[in-house]
């Protein structure tokens, strides 16, 4: 039997890790105004009935380019918008895509926010309740401890850039705006929890002169 959407906190579900992503997680934010997806989940009978019961989807934003999976099927099938970066746009041709540069209002207190590195239009969105979530996409994955990382591998499309970014969110927010991080995978290192607390104090914690010197990882 599939794995149920589990919620994170009051109006927010993470979908179980989705094959067309390379294993990684979506995330359902419950709206008034209308609905949102952050990456594509598992597009199954279980997640479509899940989505339908909570009053569909509006908006489907892409953190980066490994996380499109159906999206298109799901435009087709919600009629959502699709929100993607202006440098990754180009793999959604089919599709009709809202493009930004580096940022975008969403929704009334959720912004996507461009972090390149990972690729080229690599980015997160920022949900201003539960005292400040940060969806990270995998531009910040947890490692062995727990704790949020920038990574290294063949496929990082700038790691200097990265690295860049992650100062970018480190001088935006603080403490008090910045609580949680949601990352689209390897949630498997929170070892049951919901996110990834201390959030900011975590990401500030980020040697980023020594990370800059990190080899790379197969």
């Amino acid at each position: 039997m599939p794995k149920q959407p589990r919620a994170v906190f009051e109006n927010l579900f993470a979908f179980p890790p989705n094959r067309d992503t390379l294993g990684g997680t979506a995330y359902f934010i419950v709206e008034n105004d209308g609905n949102i997806l952050i990456d594509a989940p598992p597009w199954n009978e279980e997640t479509q009935a899940f989505v339908r019961d909570r009053g569909g989807v509006r908006s489907l934003f892409v953190t980066h380019r490994d996380s499109i999976g159906k999206a298109q099927q799901i435009q087709t099938d919600t009629g959502c918008a699709i929100v993607v970066h202006e440098r990754e746009a180009y793999l959604l041709p089919e599709a009709e895509v809202t493009t930004f540069s580096e940022e975008l209002e969403i929704a009334s207190g959720i912004s996507g926010i461009w972090t390149p590195g990972h690729t080229p239009g690599s980015a997160c969105v920022y949900l201003s309740r539960h005292g400040g979530v940060l969806f990270s996409g995998r531009h910040l994955l947890p490692n062995s401890d727990g704790q949020p990382r920038p990574l290294r591998t063949a496929k990082t499309f700038h790691w200097p850039r990265q690295l860049r970014s992650v100062a970018k969110l480190r001088d935006r927010f603080s403490p008090e705006t910045l609580s949680w991080i949601c990352p689209g995978a390897s949630l498997g290192f929170l070892r049951g929890k919901r996110a990834i607390d201390r959030a900011y104090i975590q990401l500030a914690e980020i040697d980023l002169e020594t990370s800059l010197q990190e080899k790379v990882l197969m």
